[in-house]
Order: C-alpha cells, then structure tokens, then sequence
C-alpha cells in the first residue's frame, strides 16, 4: 500500500472532458486544481494539448487546447506542488504548438498511440523530451493488440524513444486482474530504463481493482479520477487509490470536499460511471462510443436491446 517511488496523475479535467467535449467551466478547472493541489497529488491533467489547425475551436471548449494564458487563468494564485500535465494524440498536434519547458507552464506531456502507431508516438515524445518537459508514451487499447505486436511496442519504446515512463491503458475497461498482470509483467520484460504506469476504465467495475493489480506487480505511475469521471464508466476513483495508498503525503479531505461542492451537482448534468451499457460494451472488449450513442436515444435503458445489437450471434 506505501511505495514511495509511486506517484498519482489525476486526469479528472482530461478525461472527464471526453464527456462534455471539454466545456468545463473555469471555476470548476479552478476548484479542482485547488483540491488536487492540496491533496498532495504529484501530477494534475488540465486537458489535452491540440492543434487549432486540425481541430475546430469551435467544437471543443478551451481544455482541448489547453493555451497557456488559460492555465495560468485557472491555476495562478494557488500555492502548489503538484505538476501540471497534458496529453497529446497522434495526428491532433503539430511539433510547434508545443513550446520549449522554459517558456510553458506545463511539466509533463503524454502521448497517446496505439501500438501500430508507435513510430509516430517516439518520434514525437522525443521531440517534447528534448524541449525539457517529463513525457510518457500510453499505450492506447492495449486490450486490442496481438502480443507480437506488445512485444515490439514495448522494445522499439525501451530502445528509441526518450520517454519517462511508458503506460499499459485499459482504454475499454476490458482488462480483469490476470490479464493485467500478464501485461506488466511483459513491460517488465522489455522496459528496464523507464518506469510503467497503468490507466484503467471501469466498465466492469473493475478499474480500482485493477490499479491495485498493477501496483502490485510494480506500476508507480498511476492514472485516477474525482469521483471517478471520465469518459463512459469512468476511471479509477482518485479518492479511493489514496485511501489504499496509506502514503502520508496525501490528504483525501480536499478531494472529498470538492465532490461534494462540484462533483454532486455536475452529476444531475452529465453522465458517467457504471451503467450496463458500458459494462456490455466491456464484456464484448469494444470501444464504448456506440454505448455513449445508445444512451443518447429514446431506448437509452433498454439494456437487452443494446446487448443483442453487440452480440456477434444473431438473435430470433
């Protein structure tokens, strides 16, 4: 339960912005970073960083571009040690929207690649690694790739690519606890140089769980949520990992603060968690957008319905 190599990246504003398009509002980016900062967690995820030019602005609120004027909005004033971080995808950025360390609020970058997009992953890590910041590659849909595919993933990363740590992610909360031992296991393997980290979904009720599997086998970079929000099911819940983590570092007060004050009221507006749509959408090891299409319609509960149009067996 106590590492001390273990350090706790909440990416409550990036993934939960999955489910609003990233229209957060300031005060409430500002209120999380508050409790975030207080709490003691090592890294806070304000959103992703992406390209105006490949993105439209008008489509996405201000978190999916992550300007450095809005952060500084969000973030001066408030005494903090936690470092701030952004993700970035493969084909949503280009290597000049991201300005070297010194001139950026911004400490860590992370990618996001599938394994078959590997090169392109490295060679933009390597690019933000030599501009100063802290980087991580995440392995996206792990679930989904052949294990030849892991392997030379996990070596061509080890080998090439600059980044920090390198992060096994349950992208559809598919994974149980043997599967996630298998593949740390295998980072292991490959990755000597580096630390592993792991990011869960919770489609199966599973990504807590799953996080402690992780841990065990030796992951001390560990993805969590307030009150678990994120994209679908949601993420492993911030204020249960520091309950489990016993570090004395951490104080859970703020975090169970701010879900009381934020958290509860921007549930009655946007939806997340365990719902059954998702949990199917787990079971059959799918992406979780056609159950997010499913609860938008008028048969949103209709949870047989959405089961047998997953199901690969036709049924009379």
């Amino acid at each position: 339960m106590y590492r001390e190599k273990i350090k706790v990246l909440d990416c409550t504003i990036r993934d939960g912005g999955l489910i609003n398009d990233h229209f957060f509002e300031d005060k409430f980016v500002r209120e999380v970073y508050k409790a975030i900062s207080a709490s003691g967690v090592d890294y806070m995820e304000i959103g992703y960083k992406a390209s105006k030019s490949l993105m439209s602005a008008d489509k996405f609120g201000k978190w999916k571009f992550c300007d450095e004027d809005v952060i500084k909005r969000a973030t001066e004033g408030i005494e903090s040690n936690t470092k701030l971080s952004v993700m970035v995808d493969i084909g949503r950025v280009e290597k000049d929207d991201i300005k070297p360390k010194k001139d950026s609020i911004i400490d860590m970058i992370r990618v996001a690649a599938y394994v078959k997009d590997i090169d392109k992953a490295i060679d933009l890590v390597n690019d933000f690694a030599d501009k100063g910041y802290e980087t991580t590659v995440n392995i996206m849909s792990i679930s989904t790739a052949i294990e030849s595919e892991i392997d030379e993933a996990l070596d061509q990363l080890e080998k090439e690519s600059k980044a920090s740590v390198i992060y096994i992610v349950d992208s559809f909360g598919s994974l149980y606890a043997d599967t996630v031992d298998f593949l740390v296991e295998k980072g292991k393997k490959y990755i000597k140089t580096k630390e592993l980290g792991f990011h869960a979904h919770n489609n199966l009720q599973l990504a807590f769980g799953n996080t402690i599997q992780a841990i065990i086998d030796g992951c001390n970079y560990l993805d969590a949520t307030i009150y678990g929000i994120g994209r679908g099911a949601g993420n492993c819940p911030l204020e249960l990992l520091m309950g489990f983590l016993k570090n004395p570092k951490f104080d859970i007060r703020p975090v169970l603060d701010v879900i009381s004050k934020e958290f509860l009221p921007l549930r009655e507006k946007i939806e997340w968690g365990y719902i059954i749509p998702y949990a199917i959408t787990g079971m059959f090891n799918e992406h979780p957008r056609s159950a997010i299409a499913f609860r938008k319609t008028p048969s949103k509960d209709d949870y047989k319905k959405f089961f047998e149009s997953m199901s690969p067996i036709e049924v009379e």
